[in-house]
């Protein structure tokens, strides 16, 4: 890696980091606590990157980048941020970042990003965009790498016209995705229609919906649930699509290419709707998330009700832990009945748990189409969720394996009706290693005569 890089942050620690780090890989470096330096070494003309915090004790990272481009044209910049929601992405963008990052960041990333932006010159278009208050109520705030490729990716696709398929499980917050690419878009002056399969009934059902959207954005809301009628409406709709046509995006909490290849929805039209694809995680893939997320509602709730609540550290525990089958609108419910439940202002593991009791439990999720790597993905998630933000024993490796191979080989010699050398050759190993790990694991084999 060559250039030299100007570092702007206000944080000593990351300053020397990102100084040795960047000057091992051959580098030249300048780093400054203050914008107002970095803005002078700009128009010096010293620099060929910059990495620049969000907040200074001068200023604003994002404000200065029309600056910086205006000055100096095609120097990219890499922005670095504690404030971890989709507007601080959105910005970015919106200011021509070269990339943006969340603190913490991994620093294997961020050296390879530096590497790209100074081996590149920035091609992306520039997007006129008003600018838009910081504080925004979405409740999309997350520094889990999930959620931060997510935010990303509406910021790259918020200002073409390509379809968008937004997935997720139910209150992961799709309708709010879909929201916030249409704010924070060119079209954001015209109308944001919500669509139902009901809205499309009738003769005069899709053409009253794109008059409705008069150029704006329409969504078809969880697609997965439209009979064949209304598919078949749907994709008359878009072939209608002509000059000033709305942007087009859809919701599914269901996979909609394991239905299309049930048979059970159009090809035609899951081709229509699947420009770009764009998944939701739940809070069960985003655990970290969760006090976020708290923390958020509970300031959200202060400046709407006057009431100010925190909670104690044992309740942020309990809360992090939970499972949350009904995803952010869930969590963001229950913090607002603790907010005007709670007896302190600090609000006790107790009552948190007292709430959470009498919710209702996950409704069982089924799980056809779903891959063997994805269940066991949330399996392993979860049990490392239950330690309590301390690492489980050592060990975990054979564990884990000894759990996954002990009902592989129970199933494969049920299979089999206890045949070991059936049974061997089924699994892919030598029957002398079956043997070992039957008696290892202390595996009872009957055999019997299989019925077929």
């Amino acid at each position: 890696m060559d250039g030299t890089v100007l570092v702007a942050d206000d944080d000593r620690t990351i300053r020397t980091v990102l100084t040795q780090a960047l000057t091992r890989a051959g580098c030249k470096v300048h780093a400054t606590s203050s914008l107002m330096t970095l803005m002078r070494w700009v128009e010096e003309g010293k620099g060929d990157l910059v990495i620049s915090d969000v907040i200074m004790p001068d200023g604003n990272g994002l404000d200065a980048l029309p600056r910086i481009s205006k000055m100096r044209p095609g120097l990219p910049v890499i922005v670095i941020s504690a404030q971890n929601t989709i507007m601080t992405a959105i910005q970015a963008a919106e200011a021509e970042a070269f990339d943006y990052l969340p603190k913490p960041f991994d620093l294997p990333d961020l050296m390879k990003r530096s590497a790209k932006a100074l081996d590149q010159k920035r091609h992306a278009a520039k997007l006129v965009v008003a600018p838009r208050d910081p504080g925004d109520d979405l409740p999309l705030v997350g520094r889990t790498p999930a959620m931060q490729a997510l935010y990303r990716l509406v910021a790259r696709v918020m200002n073409t016209d390509l379809p968008v398929l937004i997935t997720g499980e139910s209150g992961t917050g799709k309708s709010l995705i879909a929201r916030a690419i249409h704010d924070f878009s060119d079209r954001r002056t015209l109308p944001f229609v919500v669509a139902q399969a009901t809205d499309l009934a009738g003769i005069d059902g899709p053409a009253s919906l794109l008059a409705k959207a008069r150029g704006g954005s329409i969504v078809f809301d969880e697609v997965a649930d439209y009979d064949e009628d209304t598919q078949a409406r749907v994709v008359r709709l878009l072939d209608m699509l002509g000059d000033k046509a709305p942007r087009v995006m859809a919701t599914s909490q269901t996979d909609l290419s394991a239905r299309m290849e049930a048979g059970q929805f159009r090809q035609d039209l899951y081709y229509r709707l699947g420009g770009v694809s764009l998944h939701v995680p739940s809070l069960r893939e985003r655990v970290e998330d969760i006090p976020l997320l708290a923390e958020h509602f509970l300031a959200r709730g202060e400046r709407e009700l006057g009431l100010a609540r925190r909670l104690s550290p044992e309740a942020t525990e309990l809360v992090r832990s939970y499972s949350w089958p009904g995803n952010v609108r869930q969590l963001e419910n229950t913090l607002r009945r603790l907010l005007v439940t709670a007896s302190e202002a600090e609000i006790p593991r107790a009552e948190v748990a007292q709430v959470l009791g009498n919710q209702p439990g996950p409704e069982p999720r089924a799980e056809t189409g779903d891959k063997l790597s994805a269940s066991v993905a949330r399996h392993l998630k979860r049990y490392f969720d239950l330690h309590g933000g301390q690492l489980p024993p050592p060990g975990v490796y054979q564990r884990i394996l000894r759990e996954v191979e002990l009902p592989l080989i129970e199933i494969a010699l049920d299979a089999t009706a206890g045949n070991q050398a059936k049974c061997a050759d089924l699994l892919g190993i030598n029957r002398n290693t079956l043997r070992k790990k039957i008696t290892d694991l202390d595996i009872r084999v009957t055999r019997r005569r299989k019925l077929m």
